[in-house]
C-alpha cells in the first residue's frame, strides 16, 4: 500500500517538473485565479475525465461530476457549483455530458438492488418511465443502453437550462446544440459521449 501512495506522489512530482519545463509560469499563472469559460457537468466514471477528452488545460474547465451526470433540483452540491459558475465565474457555456457504457444508466435499466445508489438512480428510472414514448424496440441491449444514455443527457441538460433560467432570468440561456458527439480517447473504439450545451451572451 505504501508503494501505491509513493507512486502517486512521484507521479505528481514528475507532472510538476514537466509542467514547469514546458511553461515556467504555469503555476504562478494558475495562482492568480480562474476564469474558465465552461461549466462541465459530467459522470464520475473514471474513463471520461473532462479536461482530457476535450483537450483543455487546468483552469479552462469548471467541473462537477456525479454518477450518471444528473442535474437535480434537490442536489445542493450541484446547485452550489452551478450558482458559483454562473454568478461568480461568469462561465459562458454549460455542458451536461453523458457517455456510452455508463454504469449508472446500466444499473437503472435493471431491477437489481445495488445499495445506497439505488436512491440516486431512481431519478433515471423516472426519466424512462415518464418518456416511454421515446423507448422503441432495439436490436440489442447495447443499442438500448446507448439510446437511454442520450435520453438521460438530454433530460438533465434541459433541467440545467431551466435551473439557470429561473435563477438568472437576465442570462437568457440559449441552446446552441442538442447533441454534441465527443470522441472519448480512453474508451474503446466507437464509444462516444453525448451532451447538451448552452451559451450565455
Amino acid at each position: 500500500m505504501e508503494a501505491f501512495y509513493k507512486k502517486l506522489l512521484d507521479n505528481n512530482k514528475e507532472w510538476v517538473a514537466k509542467s514547469l519545463e514546458k511553461d515556467p509560469k504555469f503555476f504562478s499563472r494558475l495562482a492568480n485565479g480562474q476564469q474558465p469559460p465552461i461549466l462541465w457537468i459530467g459522470c464520475s466514471d473514471s474513463r471520461v475525465p473532462a479536461n482530457e477528452i476535450i483537450g483543455a488545460q487546468p483552469g479552462e474547465v469548471f467541473v462537477h461530476r456525479n454518477i450518471a451526470n444528473m442535474v437535480l433540483h434537490t442536489d445542493m452540491s450541484m446547485l452550489s457549483v452551478l450558482d458559483y459558475a454562473v454568478n461568480v465565474l461568469k462561465v459562458k457555456h454549460v455542458i451536461v455530458c453523458g457517455h456510452y457504457g455508463c454504469g449508472g444508466v446500466q444499473a437503472a435499466l435493471t431491477n437489481k438492488h445495488i445499495g445506497l445508489i439505488d436512491n440516486w438512480i431512481r431519478h433515471i428510472k423516472d426519466v424512462y418511465r415518464f418518456h416511454q414514448e421515446l423507448s422503441k424496440p432495439f436490436i440489442n441491449k447495447t443499442v438500448a443502453h446507448r439510446e437511454k444514455v442520450v435520453i438521460n443527457a438530454s433530460k438533465y441538460g434541459s433541467a440545467a437550462l431551466i435551473l439557470v433560467f429561473r435563477a438568472y432570468p437576465m442570462a437568457h440561456p440559449k441552446p446552441i446544440a442538442t447533441e454534441i458527439p465527443i470522441t472519448c480517447r480512453k474508451l474503446r473504439s466507437g464509444h462516444t459521449a453525448h451532451s447538451k450545451c448552452w451559451k450565455y451572451p
